[in-house]
Protein backbone atom coordinates (compact mmCIF):
# COMPACT_ATOMS: atom_id res chain seq x y z
CA UNK A 1 0.00 0.00 0.00
CA UNK A 2 3.09 2.38 0.46
CA UNK A 3 5.35 1.31 -2.59
CA UNK A 4 5.37 2.52 -5.80
CA UNK A 5 5.56 0.26 -8.43
CA UNK A 6 7.31 0.50 -11.97
CA UNK A 7 6.26 -2.10 -14.17
CA UNK A 8 7.76 -1.49 -18.16
CA UNK A 9 6.63 -3.76 -21.29
CA UNK A 10 8.89 -6.56 -22.95
CA UNK A 11 7.07 -8.80 -21.47
CA UNK A 12 3.80 -11.10 -23.21
CA UNK A 13 0.59 -10.32 -23.61
CA UNK A 14 -2.21 -7.36 -24.50
CA UNK A 15 0.40 -4.74 -22.65
CA UNK A 16 3.37 -5.65 -24.41
CA UNK A 17 5.94 -2.86 -25.26
CA UNK A 18 4.39 -0.65 -22.22
CA UNK A 19 5.56 0.97 -19.72
CA UNK A 20 3.66 1.08 -16.39
CA UNK A 21 4.13 3.40 -13.54
CA UNK A 22 1.95 2.76 -10.89
CA UNK A 23 1.85 4.70 -7.69
CA UNK A 24 1.00 4.11 -4.18
CA UNK A 25 -2.90 3.91 -3.50
CA UNK A 26 -5.45 4.29 -1.17
CA UNK A 27 -6.53 7.70 1.15
CA UNK A 28 -3.62 8.41 2.35
CA UNK A 29 -1.49 8.40 -0.68
CA UNK A 30 -0.76 11.50 -2.17
CA UNK A 31 -3.25 12.38 -5.65
CA UNK A 32 -0.48 12.55 -8.20
CA UNK A 33 0.08 8.91 -7.01
CA UNK A 34 -3.30 7.02 -7.34
CA UNK A 35 -3.45 5.03 -10.37
CA UNK A 36 -1.18 4.39 -12.98
CA UNK A 37 0.66 5.81 -16.45
CA UNK A 38 1.38 3.82 -19.20
CA UNK A 39 4.68 4.67 -21.59
CA UNK A 40 4.71 2.53 -24.86
CA UNK A 41 8.30 1.67 -26.10
CA UNK A 42 7.50 3.69 -29.33
CA UNK A 43 7.20 6.78 -27.06
CA UNK A 44 10.40 6.28 -25.59
CA UNK A 45 11.88 5.84 -28.87
CA UNK A 46 10.31 9.13 -30.14
CA UNK A 47 11.75 10.62 -27.12
CA UNK A 48 15.55 9.37 -28.14
CA UNK A 49 15.07 10.35 -31.79
CA UNK A 50 14.28 14.11 -31.06
CA UNK A 51 16.50 14.54 -27.98
CA UNK A 52 19.63 12.94 -30.32
CA UNK A 53 18.65 15.13 -33.44
CA UNK A 54 18.62 18.38 -31.26
CA UNK A 55 22.32 17.66 -30.99
CA UNK A 56 25.14 20.43 -33.22
CA UNK A 57 26.67 17.59 -35.44
CA UNK A 58 24.34 15.69 -35.63
CA UNK A 59 22.89 15.15 -39.45
CA UNK A 60 20.83 12.32 -39.57
CA UNK A 61 19.84 9.36 -37.58
CA UNK A 62 19.82 5.55 -39.36
CA UNK A 63 21.98 3.66 -41.27
CA UNK A 64 22.58 4.26 -45.42
CA UNK A 65 19.02 1.33 -46.39
CA UNK A 66 17.06 2.83 -43.58
CA UNK A 67 17.54 6.28 -44.51
CA UNK A 68 16.74 5.29 -48.44
CA UNK A 69 13.92 3.45 -47.45
CA UNK A 70 12.70 6.19 -44.88
CA UNK A 71 12.95 9.47 -47.78
CA UNK A 72 10.91 6.94 -50.19
CA UNK A 73 8.21 6.24 -47.42
CA UNK A 74 7.92 10.35 -46.67
CA UNK A 75 6.97 10.56 -50.73
CA UNK A 76 4.03 8.01 -49.49
CA UNK A 77 1.28 10.31 -48.43
CA UNK A 78 0.48 8.90 -44.99
CA UNK A 79 3.92 6.94 -45.17
CA UNK A 80 6.26 9.17 -43.27
CA UNK A 81 5.24 8.79 -39.75
CA UNK A 82 8.38 6.75 -38.40
CA UNK A 83 10.79 9.47 -39.76
CA UNK A 84 11.58 10.39 -35.95
CA UNK A 85 12.12 7.37 -34.63
CA UNK A 86 14.76 6.22 -37.82
CA UNK A 87 17.57 4.82 -36.33
CA UNK A 88 16.91 4.46 -32.92
CA UNK A 89 15.89 1.05 -31.01
CA UNK A 90 15.47 0.76 -27.59
CA UNK A 91 14.93 -1.98 -25.54
CA UNK A 92 12.77 -0.93 -21.92
CA UNK A 93 12.76 -3.34 -19.12
CA UNK A 94 11.14 -2.96 -15.45
CA UNK A 95 12.50 0.52 -14.52
CA UNK A 96 15.66 0.69 -17.12
CA UNK A 97 15.70 1.50 -20.71
CA UNK A 98 18.67 0.95 -23.45
CA UNK A 99 18.93 2.59 -26.40
CA UNK A 100 20.91 1.81 -29.72
CA UNK A 101 21.37 5.05 -32.00
CA UNK A 102 22.64 4.78 -35.68
CA UNK A 103 23.87 8.25 -36.82
CA UNK A 104 25.71 10.18 -40.08
CA UNK A 105 27.57 13.27 -38.30
CA UNK A 106 28.18 16.28 -40.12
CA UNK A 107 32.30 16.40 -41.93
CA UNK A 108 34.12 18.39 -39.52
CA UNK A 109 32.83 17.77 -36.35
CA UNK A 110 34.43 15.84 -33.23
CA UNK A 111 32.83 12.66 -33.37
CA UNK A 112 33.89 11.64 -29.68
CA UNK A 113 32.12 15.22 -28.12
CA UNK A 114 29.42 14.89 -30.20
CA UNK A 115 28.78 11.01 -29.22
CA UNK A 116 29.18 12.38 -25.84
CA UNK A 117 26.45 15.26 -25.82
CA UNK A 118 23.78 12.75 -27.78
CA UNK A 119 24.49 10.32 -24.74
CA UNK A 120 23.83 13.37 -22.06
CA UNK A 121 20.94 14.63 -24.41
CA UNK A 122 19.15 11.42 -24.26
CA UNK A 123 20.04 9.98 -21.15
CA UNK A 124 18.36 13.46 -19.65
CA UNK A 125 15.28 13.95 -21.97
CA UNK A 126 14.56 10.08 -21.25
CA UNK A 127 14.65 10.15 -17.89
CA UNK A 128 13.44 13.41 -17.20
CA UNK A 129 10.31 12.68 -19.25
CA UNK A 130 9.83 8.55 -18.04
CA UNK A 131 11.31 8.22 -15.10
CA UNK A 132 13.33 5.68 -16.67
CA UNK A 133 16.91 4.58 -15.56
CA UNK A 134 18.68 4.85 -18.64
CA UNK A 135 21.42 2.45 -18.39
CA UNK A 136 23.06 2.98 -21.93
CA UNK A 137 23.24 4.82 -24.97
CA UNK A 138 24.92 3.24 -27.64
CA UNK A 139 25.96 4.99 -30.86
CA UNK A 140 27.06 3.48 -34.04
CA UNK A 141 28.34 6.54 -36.30
CA UNK A 142 27.53 5.00 -40.19
CA UNK A 143 28.11 7.83 -42.12
CA UNK A 144 29.89 11.25 -42.48
CA UNK A 145 27.61 13.81 -44.22
CA UNK A 146 29.66 15.94 -46.57
CA UNK A 147 28.58 19.60 -47.64
CA UNK A 148 28.65 18.70 -51.45
CA UNK A 149 26.46 15.59 -50.75
CA UNK A 150 23.24 17.85 -50.39
CA UNK A 151 23.50 19.08 -54.01
CA UNK A 152 24.42 15.88 -55.75
CA UNK A 153 21.43 14.22 -53.72
CA UNK A 154 18.63 16.91 -54.99
CA UNK A 155 17.19 15.60 -58.29
CA UNK A 156 16.83 17.45 -61.34
CA UNK A 157 14.59 19.44 -61.87
CA UNK A 158 13.48 17.83 -65.24
CA UNK A 159 14.67 17.90 -68.83
CA UNK A 160 11.88 20.18 -69.90
CA UNK A 161 10.97 23.35 -69.42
Amino acid sequence: MTNDITSVGGGSGPEAGVSALKGRTGAGAPAETRGKTTIADGVVAKIAGMAAREVPGIYSLGAGMARAFGAMRERVPGGGGGAVTRGVKVEVGERQAAVDLDVVVEYGVSIVDVAGDVRTGVISALERMTGLEVVEVNIAVDDVHLPDEEEEAQPDEGRVR
